[in-house]
C-alpha cells in the first residue's frame, strides 16, 4: 500500500454584502468572504491538501482566478472536480482533518453540516472527514474578524503498489 499526506491553507478577507459559506453551509453572518468564486476557504485547503499530496500543483493551477468561468463557482462542485482527478490516479481518501479559524461566528453549530456536505462531494463516511474550528484569541487579522482561515491534512492510499 502506497500512502501520500498532502496540507492546505487558504484564507479570505470579511466582506460585506457576500456570503459566508464554509464546507457548501452558508452560515448565517453579517459579513461574507471575498474571492473570485464563492470563497469557500473550507473546501480550498481540502483540495489543495488533496493535490498537494500528488504533488499536482494547487487550485489556482485548475480554476484560475483570472479565468471568468469560474466567477461565482461554487466549490463543493470543484471540490468534486478535484476528487475525480485523485481518484482517476488510483488514490483514494483514507482521512481528512481541518481546523476552521474565525473569530465570529461560532460554527460550532454548523460543523456537522459541513462534514454531511464535504463527504457527500468526495464519496466518503463522515466518520473520516474532521471538520474543527477554533478562534485567534482576538489576534492578527483573524483575531480583528478581518479573515478566516483553514488549515487541512489529507492522507491518501493507493492500494495498487
Amino acid at each position: 500500500m502506497n500512502i501520500r499526506i498532502g496540507n492546505g491553507y487558504d484564507l479570505h478577507q470579511l466582506v460585506a454584502d457576500r456570503p459566508l459559506i464554509l464546507g457548501g453551509v452558508k452560515i448565517p453572518h453579517n459579513l461574507g468572504l471575498l474571492g473570485h468564486s464563492d470563497a469557500d476557504v473550507l473546501t480550498h485547503a481540502i483540495m489543495d491538501a488533496m493535490l498537494g499530496a500528488l504533488s499536482m500543483g494547487d487550485i489556482g493551477h485548475y480554476f484560475p482566478p483570472s479565468e471568468p468561468q469560474w466567477a461565482g463557482a461554487d466549490s463543493i462542485k470543484l471540490l468534486e472536480k478535484v476528487a475525480d482527478l485523485v481518484y482517476a490516479r488510483g488514490w483514494q481518501i483514507n482521512n481528512i482533518d481541518s481546523t476552521i479559524v474565525a473569530e465570529r461566528p461560532k460554527l460550532k453549530p454548523h460543523l456537522n453540516a459541513m462534514r454531511d456536505r464535504l463527504s457527500a462531494a468526495l464519496n466518503i463516511s463522515v466518520d473520516r472527514l474532521s471538520v474543527k474550528a477554533t478562534t485567534n484569541e482576538k489576534l492578527d487579522a483573524i483575531g480583528r474578524e478581518e479573515a478566516i482561515c483553514v488549515y487541512a491534512v489529507v492522507l491518501l492510499c493507493n492500494f495498487q503498489g
